[in-house]
């Protein structure tokens, strides 16, 4: 079973100056599946292919780098679902308050693969600002 504090400790690294903390958790070859019809859903190969394909996309129209803060946890043997929400504003001024969970499995405290779930209309809006 894994350890929901432990859990929560790597998440909240997301909310801090430091995400790269959190991706250290992360296996280079993860699979992220970033569901839904909008311009950063698809399956993504690696952290790398992640990161380039949604995060630094984001993060292209937001003020300030995107953030998430932790909400909460269900901690299986060797899987999580884990609820973040997203509280930022777009260089255009629009509020981007994105909600997500995140279906993770791990293999030896790295995260493998990962299902992504959003609000995939604001993030379509957000990207065509």
């Amino acid at each position: 079973m894994l350890n929901p504090v432990w859990l929560k400790q790597i998440f909240a690294t997301l909310e801090s100056d430091h995400p790269q903390q959190f991706f250290e958790h992360v296996s280079d070859s993860v699979i992220w599946e970033v569901t839904g019809s909008h311009p950063l859903a698809g399956i993504y190969h690696s952290k790398q292919a992640f990161i380039n394909g949604t995060i630094a996309k984001l993060n292209e129209v937001l003020n300030a780098p995107l953030k998430l803060k932790y909400l909460s946890s269900i901690c299986g043997e060797n899987s999580a679902a884990v609820e973040l929400i997203a509280s930022s504003t777009t260089k255009a001024g629009e509020p981007f308050n994105n909600r997500y969970c995140w279906v993770c499995e791990f293999e030896d405290k790295q995260i493998v693969k990962v299902r992504a779930y959003l609000d995939s209309a604001l993030v379509a809006n957000t990207i065509k600002q």
